[in-house]
Parts: structure tokens; C-alpha cells; sequence
């Protein structure tokens, strides 16, 4: 099955009217991971609705063009649960995602992140505070990711880009339409030296039940999420409740109790979330949870080696033309370093994090990285 053929089936169920992530990705596993076997699957099963029997027997070619066009653009991608480079970590969560559109560098998602969120009219102060927070928090190397909203999501996005780091912004729309509007200019920012990500097909827009589903994956991909003000109404709580359940750390800056946009975060402390006052509060908490992850990944990038393969293979010719192709001047990006060594971006970037792992190279702003040892 080419590739273009495997993305079309993709898309098909992922369009499929009522067809969500977990039957999905059960079909998958019926299936054996084969997403052809999957699609047949789907197209045998006789409890399914009459709209969803249709569009599976003759799905809207149209359609499913239209979003082809749109992975078909540099640096667009829909990076699947199947893929070995799919982070890992939201395999663990409820109701995970089957699969990612993301536009930009999808090799952020598998780095330490750390989610800010907060209200989206929060006061100076707060807004003071998250741009306080994310500087110091990418100058640990933590990657900033948040739901591009208004308020403490938009700073916390914008100082992540300005002081040189990533961030990764998770969309309550489809890829293609970016909500709020007015954040125009900081997506496409995001997309160049970031990613923006979303699990709803291209055309998507904004509806109020997309933003708690997206919560959950903000809350997913991250080792912790920091709260910033919020209403004791506020989305980000949900984050927070999300996360909590997820197992990662949650953490919230106390205010005023004059201020109404304290007491989400003092409810949040009330339940059990670290108080924080300093940075060096949210590092010492993560420092396990991140060598953790990298751990996991490096396990992961392993056993799919060893799956794909019938001898044990010597990654030493791939890893010395990358490691010629990086040399040791400027930093060097993601796809000039597939052009250089003449191996395909996932696999830089698999081989990427193995380096990182052993100290060999090092991530720098804008998805460059650099020879350090």
C-alpha cells in the first residue's frame, strides 16, 4: 500500500460521521495496525449508522483532495498512532488520539513540554507572570505548549518564540483555521519554528465542545501543566482536572483574594496542586518525569528497530552520515539535514533524539540542532 494510499484510508475513517478516535483505533488493532485492514473492517461492520455506512461505501473524493492538498504543503503532516515518532505519551491518556495534523515540526511533541494556561482576559499581573514563567521555563529547555487562546495561551506561545525556544499549540479547529483570528500572525510564527496541532480534519472550525477535547491533549503531551489565573469557571481548570487525572503534575500561581481570577488557581492548591512561587518549584518537580520520557522514547525508538527488522541493526552508517551531514558550525534544521544524509525526516529525527539521549547533539531555536560532542 503506498503512502498516498495509507493517508487516504486515514482520512476516510477519520471523516467517517460518528466514527471517533477509540473505535478507530480498535478497528486498528483488530486489524494488526494495518490501516487497509482497518478500513475493511469498517466497511463490513453492519451496526454502524446508515451516514456512516455511506461515506465509507463512497466517500466524497472532493473532500478527501482537498485535504490531501493540505498535507501535500512543506511541513504539513499527519503524524499517526502507528508512527514510531507519534508521542508516546498520549497513548496513555483517555480517549487518545488516532491521529495528529500537525504543521510545523512535529519532533517538538516528543520533547520534555510543560503546558501554560490560564484566562483569557487575565489582568496584567497575569499576563506579567506568564511572560515571567515561559522565559525562564524555556531557558530550562522545556518546550511551551498551550491552546493558542486569548490572554496567558497567547504570551505564553509568543515569549516561547521571542526568547528563542519551541511551542507547541493545540487547536480547538481544524489546522487550516485559526481561532482566534487576531492570531493570524503568531500561528504562522508557531508553524515555522514551532507546531501547531490539532486532531479535527482541515475545514474544522470552532466549536465549544472542540476546546475541552483539546484540553486533553495539552494536557497529554505535557509533564505538567501550569495554571495562570482562572475563573473557578475557567477552561484551563479543566486542563488542570485533566491532567491531574493523567498522572502529571499540576501546578498554580496564588494571587489576590480580592481577585477574581485567583480563586481557580487557589481551588486548584486547595485540591492538591503544588503552589508555586519560582520556577525552580515546576523544574524540581519535572526533572524525574522528563528522563522518564526521554527513557520511554529511547526503549520505544529501540523495539521498533528490532520489529521491523530480521537481524539486529547497525544504526552506525545512518548515524555517521548524520552526524557529517550536522558537521560541527551552525545549527542545522530538520530538513536540510534529510537533504544532506539522503534519510527520509522521520528518520533524522528518530535518530535525532537517540543523540540527544547520549549528549551528542543539542536542540536550538527555531528546529535546529547542533553538534556538541
Amino acid at each position: 500500500m503506498s503512502e498516498h494510499d495509507d493517508l487516504r484510508a486515514w482520512l476516510i475513517l477519520m471523516r467517517a460521521p460518528g466514527v471517533g478516535a477509540a473505535t478507530l483505533r480498535a478497528w486498528l488493532k483488530e486489524a494488526g495496525g494495518d490501516i487497509d485492514g482497518a478500513l475493511a473492517l469498517a466497511r463490513a461492520e453492519r451496526r454502524l449508522s446508515p451516514a456512516t455506512r455511506e461515506w465509507l461505501r463512497l466517500p466524497d473524493a472532493e473532500r478527501l483532495d482537498a485535504d490531501m492538498a493540505w498535507l501535500d504543503m512543506p511541513g504539513h503532516r499527519l503524524l499517526r498512532c502507528t508512527e514510531t515518532d507519534f508521542p508516546p505519551q498520549l497513548d496513555t491518556i483517555a480517549d487518545p488520539p488516532a491521529a495528529l495534523f500537525v504543521a510545523g515540526r512535529a519532533e517538538w511533541l516528543l520533547r520534555p513540554q510543560i503546558a501554560i494556561v490560564g484566562a483569557r482576559g487575565a489582568s496584567p499581573a497575569g499576563l506579567a507572570n506568564a511572560r515571567l514563567f515561559a522565559r525562564a521555563l524555556v531557558g530550562t529547555g522545556l518546550v511551551i505548549t498551550s491552546g493558542l487562546a486569548d490572554g496567558i495561551d497567547g504570551v505564553a506561545h509568543a515569549v516561547a518564540l521571542e526568547t528563542g525556544g519551541a511551542t507547541v499549540a493545540v487547536m480547538g479547529t481544524g489546522p487550516d483555521r485559526i481561532y482566534p483570528r487576531r492570531h493570524q500572525n503568531l500561528a504562522a510564527t508557531i508553524e515555522r519554528d514551532g507546531a501547531l496541532v490539532s486532531e479535527f480534519v482541515p475545514g474544522t472550525g470552532p466549536k465549544a465542545g472542540h476546546f475541552p477535547r483539546r484540553n486533553r491533549i495539552i494536557a497529554g503531551l505535557s509533564l505538567g501543566t501550569l495554571v495562570i489565573e482562572a475563573s473557578v469557571r475557567s477552561g484551563s481548570l479543566i486542563t488542570a482536572r485533566l491532567a491531574s487525572e493523567q498522572g502529571r503534575e499540576v501546578f498554580a500561581l496564588p494571587g489576590s483574594i480580592h481577585n477574581p481570577l485567583a480563586r481557580g488557581c487557589h481551588r486548584l492548591i486547595r485540591d492538591g496542586a503544588q503552589l508555586v512561587e519560582t520556577v525552580d518549584d515546576i523544574i524540581q518537580a519535572l526533572q524525574p518525569l522528563a528522563l522518564a520520557l526521554g527513557d520511554d522514547l529511547a526503549r520505544r525508538l529501540e523495539d521498533d528497530a528490532e520489529v521491523n527488522t530480521d537481524k539486529p541493526v547497525d544504526h552506525d552508517p545512518e548515524r555517521n552520515r548524520l552526524l557529517d551531514a550536522l558537521g560541527h558550525g551552525e545549527p542545522v534544521a530538520v530538513d536540510v539535514l534529510s537533504l544532506r544524509s539522503g534519510l527520509s525526516a522521520q528518520a533524522v529525527s528518530s535518530l535525532l533524539l537517540l543523540l540527544e539521549l547520549e549528549g551528542e547533539v543539542a536542540g536550538q531555536a527555531g528546529g535546529r540542532w547542533l553538534r556538541v560532542a
